[in-house]
């Protein structure tokens, strides 16, 4: 199968729950995540067309690992370009430089959204009260989708060898810092759903679209086993949103080999339907 078929596949799939319910188009967002390793470093045309072809169906866009230098948002433009060329008009929005304890750890985020479907509400801002506690602080975003605004929180964790539940336990007082904000955390925490760190979040009623979904790509297939750890994920307020469906995009079967899809990114997309 194609990138395009595959693309066009999922776009039915969102297509299809958009009108399932009581025939309200926008009584829902899709959002897709992505840890798009080193963007802004090295992507060719064609892997910016791939992926841009695989975020087209979706309403909002979280990406993790943007360069932090001038090439980041850069390669961020060039994306967005690729996108607008689908024949939706795009926006987009690029974090400023996470505080990071060294320019090799300091990143960007970006968030890309379909102006005809989705509301941007203000500018997007990073985490300031805990940003000596968390090496890539989280960017917010707030959209509004009908009369219901959302607010992303789109987040990177240190490596797993430097043990990101230290930064990732700051989460349970995100919700009382922003009691007005219907929150989804999205991104690459390192860890896995099932770890205890997030357990104050779930006791507040936070639930992860998925659950034991490998999303990080091995070095080497293992069989058709080529996926290693479940890092990357949604957390949402499950007594304000109600997820519809949530899933990963395999991008890596549709290239010739794991090397080739690595140099995408050593991450898959994951993705959420809410109703809203």
């Amino acid at each position: 199968m194609s990138q395009e078929s595959y693309s066009i596949r999922i776009a039915a799939l969102i297509i299809i729950f958009s009108v399932s319910f009581n025939g309200f188009a926008y009584s829902q967002l899709s959002v897709i995540s992505w840890n798009l390793k080193d963007l802004g470093i090295s992507k060719s045309d064609a892997e910016i067309r791939m992926i841009a072809r695989t975020l087209n169906p979706y309403d909002v866009v979280a990406v993790q690992e943007v360069v932090a230098g001038p090439d980041g948002p850069k390669a961020v433009a060039r994306l967005a370009d690729a996108l607008n060329r689908k024949g939706v008009k795009w926006e987009y929005e690029i974090s400023a430089v996470t505080s990071g304890s060294s320019a090799h750890k300091a990143e960007r985020y970006a968030f890309f959204w379909q102006s005809a479907k989705v509301s941007r509400i203000g500018k997007g801002w990073l985490e300031d009260h805990f940003g000596l506690e968390i090496e890539r602080e989280p960017f917010y975003g707030r959209f509004r989708v009908g009369g219901t605004t959302v607010t992303l929180v789109n987040f990177h964790a240190i490596t797993r060898s430097k043990q990101p539940e230290t930064e990732v336990k700051y989460f349970k007082f995100l919700p009382a810092r922003y009691p007005v904000d219907n929150l989804i955390f999205c991104g690459d925490f390192n860890l896995p759903q099932s770890h205890s760190v997030f357990n104050p979040l779930r006791s507040m009623g936070f639930r992860s679209a998925l659950v034991k979904q490998k999303t990080t790509l091995r070095q080497r297939c293992i069989g058709d086993g080529c996926l290693a750890s479940e890092f990357d994920n949604f957390y949402y307020d499950s007594a304000k949103l109600s997820l519809k469906v949530a899933g990963v995009i395999h991008f890596y079967r549709l290239l010739p080999d794991i090397t080739k899809a690595r140099m995408v990114s050593d991450h898959i997309p994951i993705f959420a339907v809410y109703q809203l």
